[in-house]
């Protein structure tokens, strides 16, 4: 079983397109395991997976996106479909971290960090993380220090994604600030 493919597939399925699979996800984001298992076996890829195959699969990522309850699973982050998953509100550590392209810049010092096609702008809990998210856009990101517990204390709240990712409605451009390089690129040379 090719646990990338198999991670792709289900976050299509649980953060952009249940409809497609015929999942009806919950106000949290909760859809039924064997809903979802039936669905997968309908392709030709999954047609002989079972719940082994995807707990092994999240047994062995070192990113949790996804999480088994029971007999339900749902996507940790990460949801573009139109109802809203609704999180529960946490305290952030003091800064968290956003990586994007060095074009984007103006127009997040202007506006704040938006969502854009996501339902919460993703934070990275540390620069490395950000760095890796940037790195999918621009060869030489740009990175943000998210003043998190700041902002948590007067207006913006904060939602726990996974380990490493946090989640927010919106974070105003009065706490962020650019955190200069060097940083190491996709083949290790610093940016």
């Amino acid at each position: 079983m090719d646990d990338d493919k198999l991670s792709r597939e289900i976050s299509y399925a649980l953060r952009h397109a249940p409809w497609k699979y015929s999942l009806e996800l919950d106000e949290e984001g909760w859809a039924s395991l064997e809903d979802l298992i039936l669905a997968l076996r309908i392709t030709k890829r999954f047609g002989f997976i079972t719940r082994e195959d995807i707990q092994g699969m999240l047994d062995r990522s070192d990113k949790k996106r996804f999480e088994i309850k029971g007999k339900q699973i749902r996507a940790l982050y990460g949801h573009s479909v139109h109802k809203k998953i609704r999180k529960e509100i946490a305290t952030p550590p003091e800064f968290l971290y956003h990586g994007t392209t060095k074009d984007a810049l103006a127009s997040i010092f202007a506006e704040g960090l938006l969502p854009e096609s996501r339902q919460y702008v993703h934070l990275s809990s540390d620069i490395e993380g950000a760095v890796a998210v940037g790195l999918r856009r621009d060869e030489t990101p740009a990175v943000l220090r998210v003043r998190a517990r700041e902002a948590s204390e007067k207006d913006v709240y904060f939602y726990r994604g996974s380990e490493k990712t946090w989640l927010a409605n919106h974070v105003p451009a009065r706490y962020l600030e650019e955190i200069p390089g060097p940083f190491p690129g996709k083949n290790g040379e610093n940016f």
